[in-house]
Parts: structure tokens; C-alpha cells; sequence
């Protein structure tokens, strides 16, 4: 059988690059990293705030859920309610920290990685790969309607484990 591929062709948006806050060089000590990533973007390192900020960012680039998120801070006996973890994940999101990655109607990823690039959903696993901005051309971008411009362009790839 043969493997098919889905390619979807594109243009870059226009403003695109805005839209990812850039982050200042890091110093190799987490806490002032995060501190400092914060107050470059207006936000007070409030202890919550730089409670999750260290979670999220100290392990490198990763996709995340707010209920792992939320996990991973019990674990850590940071005391955060899981509405506190949503609230921090859209003020990060909304600051360019994060991109929000919609999967489906009920499953919403977090990645620490703004750069543009889109996405494979591994079904069944629940688990987001990268792909390469490269990797994924998409044909002619939609002419918005009146009042409105691209903000972003998002590709989610669905794969699947082939049966054995």
C-alpha cells in the first residue's frame, strides 16, 4: 500500500513575525530566565506566574495541556488551582510566551516553542510533534474579510499507527 502524504501550499502571512515575542538571550539559571521573560513582556513575576513559568520553560521546548501543566505543579507542591493554570497559560499566550495549538473541539496543547511551525497529532497517543515551517507549503492564503488581517496560519497533520 502506498503511504499518501498531505501537503498543504501557502505564502507567508504578512505580520506574521509580530506575532512571536522574542525572548532575551538565557543566563542558565531558570528562575531569572523566567523572571526576566516575564518582565519583557509586561507581565509581574508574581510567584504563581514564575512558579509555572519554570515548569513550562526549564524543560526546553514542549507541547502541554493545562491539566499536565497542573499536574506537574501538584508534583512540584506549587499550590495553584487548575483556573489559576488556565489564567497563567492565556496570559502567557496572549503575550506571544506560548502558542495555543487547537487539536480538536476539546483538546487545546500549549507549546513553549512560538516560532512558526505547525504541527502532527498523533491520534490515540494524544501526543504533538513539530513540523518544520519548511516542511509544509500552503497555497494561496484567503483574503480576509473587511476589518480583519491573518494572524496566523495553523496546519495540524492527524497520523495514526498503522495496524500490525
Amino acid at each position: 500500500m502506498t503511504t499518501s502524504r498531505t501537503i498543504v501550499f501557502t505564502q507567508p502571512v504578512e505580520g506574521a513575525e509580530r506575532l512571536a515575542a522574542p525572548r532575551a538571550p538565557l543566563t542558565g539559571c531558570p528562575w531569572h530566565d523566567v523572571k526576566s521573560m516575564l518582565r519583557d513582556v509586561g507581565l509581574r513575576p508574581t510567584r504563581q506566574r514564575m512558579a509555572l513559568g519554570w515548569i513550562l520553560f526549564g524543560k526546553g521546548d514542549r507541547h502541554i495541556t493545562a491539566e499536565m501543566l497542573y499536574e506537574e505543579a501538584s508534583k512540584a507542591k506549587v499550590p495553584v488551582s487548575l483556573a489559576t493554570v488556565y489564567n497563567t497559560l492565556h496570559q502567557f499566550t496572549d503575550v506571544g510566551l506560548l502558542r495555543q495549538v487547537a487539536v480538536d473541539g476539546s483538546k487545546t496543547y500549549f507549546d513553549t516553542n512560538v516560532s512558526q511551525h505547525h504541527h502532527f497529532f498523533v491520534e490515540g497517543e494524544n501526543d504533538l510533534l513539530d513540523i518544520p515551517d519548511a516542511d509544509v507549503v500552503v497555497g494561496k492564503t484567503p483574503i480576509p474579510p473587511e476589518g480583519y488581517e491573518v494572524a496566523r496560519i495553523d496546519v495540524v497533520v492527524r497520523l495514526r499507527r498503522r495496524p500490525r
